[in-house]
């Protein structure tokens, strides 16, 4: 989405939009009898819990089955969502919200703004333990967010309140700009107090879930099938025509393709096409090759807490090593764009950088790698070694591999490869585990911050431990400044710091790649990747 508009968005009062999403069948289409359709999602999700959820696994299924305030449409627009409109008080440091009168949940009781205030209140709580929990101080700037995570103060304090059933306030620190870009995202659902308080941490289990999106569950089998069917008390039902969709958390990207290939998928996850099959696919079904560029950068972390990543010139060698261009272009080919920056090239409001290091020949990296290595003191008698840490995918390890290989390139390196599934791998990451670890960033909102807050030093997902107070204050003051061009700018500086620190090694910025069949239409190109099942229908075939 471009800047104007979200700004359009966000600076005035917005009234109810109804048909802006869910899906639009143009008159005449001719759809199959039968509306159901079986997805993949990459692996299993760490959990069904909006409020706990941390990775695109689990916030997927999230925004399947809850809505927020605002929701993405097909396009990665912010459009109303349970709240049909809003309006900034006090300069930009308060909003109103207005719900919906006829959202409801599940169970057929109404959504209120307590449910609202519950949930978010829910997710800052330390005893949720939420991986997400920094968002609403960080990304979205809510009063008292960052120093309740921290533990300062009670979730009581939390810059959110029902004024009534139909009325939220969110108070702020200091104004954002893009303040309801952010509440867009799927760790920011409503969640069913009475529910959660009977059955605790059973509550995301298939006949005891309540939600409110336009999917309630319905089954689920472990490492084999979640099952949801449609809401009827969608308050935006009416617009909804897939009856039934099935999500099938399929690790191996091969067997997902020759599930694919037998139409036991309708739709893989995204990035689920195997390289390897690329010419077979390209040569045999090109029209169900779909891809579009995506807000999201694939990169190894450093971890600060482990020697020898304390060392700035180790992880400069190592960055400069990696062959970004072969491993965008040659080894994934599925239009990802070689990185050398965090912030992907179609972020709203992003200016690149253009690094000096940059400019230089993939030999002159090489050479200069080397030198910092034998400066740092690595020889053959006493070479480099560690853990490169990633989760079990077929790509990843291709591209661990492939970095492997890059690195023992520049001098004595010893690298060991080292694969968890993916709740263990997102454990071990939280907890600093590792030494080198595969990270991907995929935006929560369309602006820079959503990818540069990662590297603040208080920013709960910044398991590399980088801290850098010049970096801290950048960012903090880019939160606050209205004007885009000056956000910009500070934008740069950011990835300027970054770029000397190198708290990271940037690989390559994403596509949404996925195989669709012919017959699934109603999706369009959200930046961030989504799509939702209430956008698509099946044409008859």
């Amino acid at each position: 989405m471009r800047m104007p508009q979200r700004l359009a968005l966000i600076t005035a009062a917005v009234a109810c939009l109804p048909g802006v999403f869910a899906a639009e069948v143009p008159p005449g289409t001719q759809l199959h009898p039968i509306q159901e359709i079986v997805r993949g999602n990459g692996t299993e999700p760490a959990t069904l819990d909006p409020n706990k959820a941390e990775g695109r696994p689990e916030s997927s299924l999230a925004l399947e089955m809850f809505e927020g305030l605002v929701s993405p449409d097909i396009n990665g627009n912010v459009v109303p969502g349970v709240a049909e409109k809003w309006e900034s008080l006090e300069g930009g440091r308060a909003w109103r919200f207005t719900l919906r009168s006829n959202a409801r949940w599940s169970d057929g009781s109404p959504v209120t703004a307590h449910d609202f205030e519950y949930a978010f209140k829910r997710m800052v709580d330390p005893k949720t333990a939420s991986q997400y929990a920094w968002y609403l101080g960080k990304a979205s700037n809510v009063k008292n967010g960052t120093a309740i995570v921290e533990g300062k103060l009670p979730p009581s304090e939390l810059g959110v309140k029902a004024l009534d059933d139909r009325h939220l306030l969110i108070t702020l620190e200091q104004p954002v700009a893009y303040l309801v870009a952010t509440l867009a995202h799927g760790s920011l659902m409503p969640v069913p107090r009475k529910v959660i308080e009977k059955y605790g941490d059973r509550w995301t289990e298939p006949g005891k879930m309540v939600s409110n999106g336009a999917y309630k569950l319905a089954e689920r089998v472990v490492n084999e099938r979640i099952v949801m069917v449609r809401n009827p008390m969608y308050w935006n039902n009416a617009k909804t025509v897939i009856d039934k969709v099935t999500f099938l958390p399929i690790v191996n990207q091969s067997a997902e393709y020759q599930r694919y290939r037998a139409n036991g998928l309708d739709m893989t996850a995204d990035g689920g096409v195997p390289p390897e099959q690329l010419k077979q696919i390209r040569r045999e079904i090109p029209n169900q090759l779909v891809t579009w560029p995506q807000l999201g950068t694939y990169f190894y972390a450093f971890n600060f807490r482990k020697k020898p990543f304390d060392d700035v010139r180790v992880r400069k060698a190592l960055s400069l090593a990696l062959q970004r261009e072969v491993i965008a272009e040659k080894l994934v080919g599925t239009g990802e764009t070689p990185a050398y920056s965090l912030t992907p090239l179609n972020a709203a409001g992003y200016v690149p950088v253009v690094h000096e290091w940059q400019r230089w020949t993939q030999a002159q990296r090489e050479n200069e790698a080397r030198r910092l290595l034998a400066e740092a003191g690595f020889t053959k008698t006493r070479p480099l070694r560690f853990e490169l840490l990633y989760n079990t995918n077929e790509n990843h390890k291709k591209i661990a591999l492939a970095a492997a290989w890059m690195w023992r390139r520049i001098g004595p390196v010893e690298v060991v490869l080292v694969n968890q599934e993916w709740k263990s791998f997102l454990d071990s990451r939280a907890r600093g585990e590792f030494e080198v670890c595969r990270y991907s960033w995929v935006a929560d909102y369309n602006e820079p911050s959503t990818m540069l807050d990662l590297f603040h030093s208080k920013h709960g997902s910044n398991d590399s431990k980088y801290n850098n107070p010049r970096y801290d204050a950048i960012m903090e003051q880019a939160k606050v400044t209205p004007d885009a061009g000056d956000r910009a700018r500070l934008y740069q500086d950011a990835e300027r710091i970054l770029a000397q620190d190198f708290p990271l090694a940037n690989v390559y910025h994403y596509s949404v790649r996925r195989l669709i069949k012919p017959w699934v239409k109603g999706y369009g190109r959200d930046p961030e990747g989504r799509i939702l099942t209430r956008d698509i229908y099946i044409l008859a075939h």
